[in-house]
């Protein structure tokens, strides 16, 4: 059976109280790059994602935090309705991306999903070059138009951190690439694209430490240019690159708001269990 989406109020959640939505978010929310509103994820009869309620910033970055299957990543895939594609998952609630519904009939979910960008937690280039992986969305597109083409291979390399070291074998085959200088090109071509929204689930798990301080330092620099929302099981990494965090428990959003507080003094004793390490 496929998957359905409705735009619907979700069942009610009786397990303690929901946590607020930060009072920065209700301020700024015109700001919003995506605003969620009691968001529910069910495979089958299990709900695996209970009422979530959120405003995640524009240009910022967004941490996902929580044990394994707390519900992060299901969370993640709903912005890209990348859940769609789940036999017998059902979504109810709102999602909006810069004041846009993007579940409904009417959505183009194609074009949903070059507006918000895609960065898997394994590398996964395509056997084309790494010319041509810049490009693929272009060409779907029909740009062909050989200088807007090494415009934006040029510009996204750059803004991913790999021009210098790929500049001279753009037409060499992308999987001769190193794992981390692979997951930098995957990052140029989410962005090729010009994404309002980078998702980015567990990007750097496969890496050494080399190759995740270059994402981190990375993403900082994209966080001028595109919202990013981060999953990552890393405390360290989140505390360094989030400007806001938000952790997840058994698919609760348990808190949330900015990242300083949150590792530093959380409201919640669950959140300042699993930040100090002494969750479970």
């Amino acid at each position: 059976m496929a998957s359905t989406v409705a735009e619907i109020p979700s069942p009610a959640v009786t397990a303690g109280p929901r946590p607020s939505i930060p009072p920065e978010s209700k301020v700024q929310s015109a700001l919003a790059a995506v605003e969620v509103r009691n968001l529910n994820v069910s495979y089958g009869t299990h709900h695996a994602v209970h009422d979530i309620s959120m405003d995640i910033p524009a240009k910022k970055v967004t941490a996902f935090i929580g044990p394994s299957g707390c519900g992060k990543s299901t969370i993640l895939r709903c912005f890209n309705r990348l859940n769609d594609l789940v036999p017998n998952c059902r979504v109810e609630g709102s999602v909006k991306i810069h004041g846009e519904p993007i579940y409904g009939s009417r959505l183009d979910v194609i074009t949903l999903r070059k507006r918000t960008g895609m960065v898997f937690q394994k590398a996964n280039p395509f056997p084309k070059s790494i010319y041509e992986n810049v490009v693929y969305s272009l060409r779907i597109d029909g740009v062909n138009r050989r200088s807007s083409l090494d415009q934006v291979v040029e510009e996204s390399l750059i803004s991913a951190g790999l021009w210098d070291e790929v500049k001279d074998r753009l037409h060499a085959s992308a999987l001769a690439l190193s794992g981390g200088q692979q997951q930098r090109l995957c990052i140029a071509r989410a962005i090729a694209g010009k994404p309002e929204v980078l998702l980015m689930d567990e990007p750097c798990s496969a890496l050494d430490p080399i190759g995740t301080n270059k994402i981190e330092q990375l993403m900082d620099g994209l966080s001028h240019k595109v919202s990013i929302v981060i999953v990552t099981h890393n405390m360290h990494q989140a505390a360094r690159v989030a400007d806001m965090t938000a952790f997840f428990y058994m698919g609760r959003l348990i808190e949330y708001g900015d990242t300083d507080r949150i590792f530093q003094n959380p409201e919640n004793k669950q959140t300042e269990d699993y930040v100090t390490g002494r969750f479970g």
